[in-house]
């Protein structure tokens, strides 16, 4: 990605938030808990030239959407009347919050603002964000990751599977692993593996829930299994331990969804030597953060996904040397009036101007929180 792009002249008026909680078509459950409800905060950033730039926010648990609201007001003190210039603004804020660290919430809303000052530029300069950017609206080879949680029921999983499959004529599933037993978490695999056959990716993901030796002996056994990567198996800090992960198993291993913004990103790639990297839009830093990213991932030959967040992600994957494959949730659909459109197991990047999101303001206000 280029380091120096054009810009259109915009000034910050406001910045709104709105909490909304959403049902996933798919319970989610994984060996952290199950989401049966799905908090998002929307983002809007109005510009005295009358552009509004829009994002969300996964905040995960419903209460922190209060607090990340807290921030964006004292947020738009600062930056009201300011150039939409996000890596300017990125810098002033992070001044800002120096003290108290640009970490957790925090970061959140700055890269939500930041998502949405990209998402203004983009409108204004009458071109989708992929162009902004610097590079062409392309299909990104997408998994389908909204369900596959961690079920009794192993038949139950298997016809999940093979109706995830069929929403776009994916090609690849994401499965939660971390049963109790490594049998179980086999019997899983090759409940998943008999219906939909050999021919799809199957990604699985343990969500940080095994030890190093743990993560060995399951991974071993997966070894076996023709799984497509190992997904966070132990502590997303454990860079020694993924390191050997690495170096042991066959499986290749994923992480970076808990990168914490470029910076240690490159520790991470530097000391865990992962095969795949993933960084999420909301840690890594918006749009921003992730440009950054792209170009740690390129110097080091690492094949980069993403993850949640498809609609903006399907972009900057897009303009992304080492693109690998897009983390496909819906859970914003039902917000939005023209949901990111999937294709042939590919995510089918929008040629509207901006990053393609505009709410449907009824869904937003039935599902908003009071």
């Amino acid at each position: 990605m280029p380091d120096q792009l054009s810009l259109p002249s915009l000034t910050v008026r406001a910045i709104r938030a709105t909490p909304v909680e959403v049902p996933p078509n798919f319970v989610l459950g994984t060996s952290q808990g199950a989401f049966l409800r799905v908090p998002l905060l929307l983002i809007d950033v109005d510009t005295e030239e009358g552009v509004t730039g829009r994002s969300y926010l996964f905040c995960y648990l419903r209460a922190a959407a209060g607090a990340i609201i807290n921030l964006i007001d004292d947020m738009e003190e600062l930056v009201e009347g300011e150039h939409v210039d996000p890596v300017a603004l990125w810098e002033k804020l992070a001044a800002r919050y120096a003290l108290i660290g640009v970490q957790g919430i925090v970061r959140m809303a700055m890269a939500g603002f930041d998502v949405a000052c990209w998402d203004a530029s983009a409108i204004a300069a009458r071109q989708p964000l992929v162009r902004l950017l610097g590079a062409e609206p392309k299909p990104i080879p997408a998994y389908n990751s909204c369900g596959l949680g961690l079920m009794d029921d192993l038949g139950a999983l298997a016809a999940e599977a093979e109706k995830l499959l069929a929403v776009g004529n994916f090609r690849a599933v994401k499965l939660r692993l971390g049963y109790p037993t490594l049998e179980r978490d086999i019997a899983a695999v090759h409940a998943v593996r008999n219906r939909v056959g050999g021919a799809v990716a199957l990604m699985v993901d343990y969500n940080q829930a095994l030890s190093v030796d743990e993560a060995l002996t399951r991974g071993r056994a997966l070894d076996a299994e023709n799984i497509y990567w190992l997904e966070e198996p132990i502590r997303h800090d454990d860079y020694a331990g993924a390191a050997r992960l690495a170096r042991e198993l066959k499986t290749p291993i994923q992480i970076g969804e808990n990168f914490s913004l470029p910076a240690r990103m490159a520790d991470a790639l530097d000391q865990a030597k992962p095969d795949y990297a993933m960084p999420d839009l909301e840690r890594i830093g918006g749009v921003t953060g992730w440009r950054a990213a792209a170009e740690l991932a390129a110097s080091r030959g690492i094949k980069m996904s993403s993850h949640l967040f498809p609609e903006v992600s399907a972009h900057l994957l897009a303009a992304t040397p080492t693109c690998h494959y897009l983390e496909y949730v819906d859970w914003a659909d039902v917000l939005l009036r023209e949901p990111l459109k999937i294709v042939d197991g590919q995510a089918i990047v929008p040629e509207r101007p901006g990053n393609g999101m505009v709410w449907d303001e009824s869904a937003v206000q039935r599902f908003r929180l009071t």
